[in-house]
């Protein structure tokens, strides 16, 4: 089927469905989804996993609620962009430099290629890891397996970047990826479902604000009995909450904003699609999220909340006393002006068995350690094998989409039909740009041997990358509230009366838990003595004013 007649099959299905119900639209839809699957591809990565893990392990199931929240934030941006794109049909950074300003436009564009460059590097050592610690064996080395991850990435990337049978190719690969990643951690799930409270974990989805304000129960015996009540009271209560609301602030990561829009001019949607393109989202990017990061909640909390080796209270070779995160929040203990005065010495052994045990308690787990864990209930074949298809299947489709991701950024910003209004054509140079941006968001990952394993070298590419992408996403989503209530934009295709209250107000909301969860996730970080978290914040600052002004004189502007 070629593209051109793909597309007249996608506006006959629209047509059909036109005057049926919210359920029969979905139905019909769900024949023909697309740049969703892309967005679920890159979402279930290894911060995806880190998150889900962690959340896990300190709260376990009372905060299986905050990651779905948080994508439906997501999502609902994710649409406003979507009707953007599709209801002007044009490039979105052109739009921003051209009806707000364009300091919002190309720090976007800059911010994502920062993060896609970086950001390959934990892909291909979660990857790595996978293979060697959960498939095959740790005698193969580092540099076996980076060849391979990016020779996929990049031969996928050509199917993509083809047209025609290629691009279809590339479509089925992604959505069997992430059917693979959900359908393994499900494997897992199932096989734990006799070991599992099933009716602490349904109550685990609604939302329980408490947490903000007191630690998980399973803490409260151990707190009491502790050196420093209060201290770790306030402890916990301050990880859960930056757990919280970090999810809020990187459910939707700043490159997926940019990913949507092009994904979507490249397969020519329209105003006609902007019904299918909500849907789209919702099947390709929140069902495989929602149960894939559930899955792993589900097993972390079963493994590891609450839980410690009480023998000897060891990880790996090292007691939990030795391990570093334990020393680390041990030391805080000892270091708080209150807490001192439980202690009679200043050694880390002052610490009663009670503060050892909650600090070992709050330790972030790996992948491994957590299939480790699971041997006992599932057997080593689904704990080992398919846990680690799922971690497998995550690294390789996000490097997949990272490297696309920058291929379409690197064209906005070297090719040379850059300032045309519609979508990138096929020319030499756009495709030199985008073949370009790839490679060096691969090579970027080939290198995570040297960079990312070097504590100095990951610190100084990954916090201020962290800092500039977490500071720039509200900003992404207040672009978007901006030019969706811009009548100079989207002209009579503008939302009026209650549907523009309703875009409005969700809007808002996402982009203030975006705003807040950002604040909490970069605004404490800092690189060799530079507070460049707050740097972050007071340049996010700057661009909302900047927004504001240009989007008000521009209105006032006669088209």
């Amino acid at each position: 089927m070629s593209d051109k007649d793909q597309y007249q099959r996608e506006l006959e299905v629209i047509e059909a469905v036109k005057d049926k119900g919210p359920a029969g639209k979905f139905l019909g839809y769900a024949k023909i989804s697309g740049p969703g699957w892309l967005q679920g591809a890159i979402t279930l990565g290894g911060g995806s996993l880190a998150g889900a893990l962690y959340l896990g392990v300190v709260s376990g199931n009372g905060l299986l609620w905050v990651q779905p929240l948080a994508m439906i934030c997501g999502i609902i941006m994710l649409s406003a962009i979507a009707y953007v794109t599709l209801s002007t049909g044009e490039r979105p950074l052109r739009a921003i430099n051209t009806h707000l300003h364009p300091l919002l436009g190309w720090s976007w564009v800059i911010a994502t290629i920062m993060a896609n460059i970086v950001w390959t590097m934990p892909q291909f050592a979660l990857g790595s890891a996978a293979v060697q610690q959960n498939l095959f064996s740790e005698a193969i080395s580092d540099w076996m397996i980076i060849p391979v991850f990016f020779a996929i990435g990049l031969y996928v990337n050509y199917l993509y970047q083809s047209g025609g049978n290629g691009a279809k190719i590339f479509d089925r690969i992604i959505k069997i990826m992430v059917g693979v990643i959900v359908l393994s951690f499900f494997a897992v799930v199932i096989s734990l479902a006799g070991e599992l409270p099933w009716g602490q974990i349904f109550k685990g989805y609604l939302p329980n604000i408490s947490l903000l304000s007191k630690p998980a129960e399973v803490y409260e015996p151990l707190i009491a009995a502790s050196s420093n009540p209060d201290w770790w009271t306030n402890k916990i209560t301050s990880t859960q909450k930056d757990i919280i609301f970090a999810a809020f602030g990187t459910a939707v990561g700043i490159n997926m904003t940019f990913l949507l829009p092009y994904t979507l001019l490249k397969k020519k949607w329209g105003p006609k699609h902007r019904g299918l393109s909500i849907t789209d989202l919702s099947i390709g990017l929140f069902v495989p999220f929602f149960i894939a990061t559930s899955c792993v909640v589900l097993a972390a909390a079963s493994s590891f909340h609450g839980k410690v080796d009480m023998e000897n209270l060891k990880i790996g070779d090292k007691t939990m006393l030795e391990t570093p995160a334990i020393v680390k929040t041990l030391k805080e203990f000892e270091g708080d002006d209150e807490a001192k005065a439980a202690f009679t010495k200043t050694t880390l052994e002052s610490a009663n068995e009670n503060d050892r045990i909650l600090a070992a308690m709050l330790v972030k787990r790996d992948t491994a350690s957590l299939a480790v864990t699971l041997e006992p209930f599932t057997g080593k074949v689904v704990a080992q094998k398919i846990f680690g298809i799922g971690v497998l299947g995550m690294a390789v489709s996000t490097i997949i989409i990272l490297m696309l991701i920058n291929g379409l950024a690197f064209q906005e910003l070297f090719a040379g039909k850059a300032n045309s209004k519609t979508a990138i054509n096929s020319s030499l140079s756009d495709k030199g740009a985008y073949f370009l941006g790839c490679i060096i968001s691969g090579l970027a990952g080939c290198c995570f041997p040297f960079i990312w394993d070097n504590a100095d070298a990951k610190a100084a590419l990954a916090v201020p990358t962290s800092v500039i992408g977490g500071a720039l996403l509200p900003i992404a989503y207040f672009t978007f509230l901006l030019m969706m209530n811009s009548k100079k934009i989207l002209g009579d295709k503008r939302p009026e009366g209650t549907s523009r209250i309703i875009w409005n107000v969700l809007m808002i909301f996402a982009t203030t838990m975006a705003t807040i969860g950002s604040y909490t996730a970069v605004s404490h970080k800092s690189a060799f003595g530079i507070p460049v978290g707050m740097i972050g914040m007071w340049f996010l600052l700057a661009l909302f004013v900047v927004g504001t002004a240009s989007f008000l004189i521009k209105e006032k502007q006669k088209s």
